[in-house]
């Protein structure tokens, strides 16, 4: 029996993606999970698609998620969920934020965001729809979005027996540890 879990999690370049990849990578390691990343970053200096995989389970042999594997998708914009949907394996969840980041086509007029990105989600997988920018912007940090993804991703996984708290101290700066700890308190609250 196969008990390896896949985490896809995909961005736009400065949200945060990789940062929550390594704490995830970090506290299931730190649990005893053998833990394969590999990440992405494209063009994420000019807002490009980033991608981050995470694999986990007693022995992990390969870092890469198949199309059709991720047990779960967190999308920290809302076309990229779209965009990386065919990695979704069936029966998967996906955790989109509802918060748009327009590409270059998009800023300059050729193209247009999709309308209905969410709905369509809805249609396709098991959806949990996060209202990260405004939950985040609430604690007065727009940055802390992706602890609240975090946060939403944690409780979609029930992954509540690791000290998640301390791996976030350990891995932002002191001065920010306690917003991103109330941002990923928030994010698991609204998946509950």
């Amino acid at each position: 029996m196969n008990d390896v879990k896949n985490i896809l999690l995909v961005g736009v370049g400065g949200q945060g993606t990789i940062l929550v990849g390594k704490i995830l990578s970090t506290g299931l390691a730190a649990a005893g999970y053998d833990v394969k990343m590999s990440e992405v970053h494209g063009m994420a200096q000019r807002g490009g698609s980033v991608s981050n995989q995470v694999r986990y389970g007693a022995k992990v042999y390969s870092p890469i998620i198949g199309k059709g594997q991720a047990d779960i998708l967190v999308s920290f914009e809302t076309m990229e969920a779209l965009r990386w949907l065919e990695y979704l394996k069936p029966g998967g969840k996906v955790v989109v934020n509802d918060y748009q980041i327009p590409s270059a086509p998009i800023l300059s007029g050729k193209q247009e965001y999709p309308a209905g990105v969410l709905e369509l989600l809805a249609a396709k997988a098991d959806t949990v729809t996060v209202p990260a920018g405004r939950i985040a912007d609430s604690l007065g940090n727009a940055k802390t979005m992706n602890m609240v993804l975090f946060g939403a991703l944690v409780a979609a996984m029930d992954l509540h027996d690791i000290d998640w708290e301390s791996e976030i101290r350990n891995n932002v700066k002191p001065a920010m540890a306690e917003v991103n700890i109330a941002a990923f308190r928030a994010g698991m609250k609204a998946v509950r």
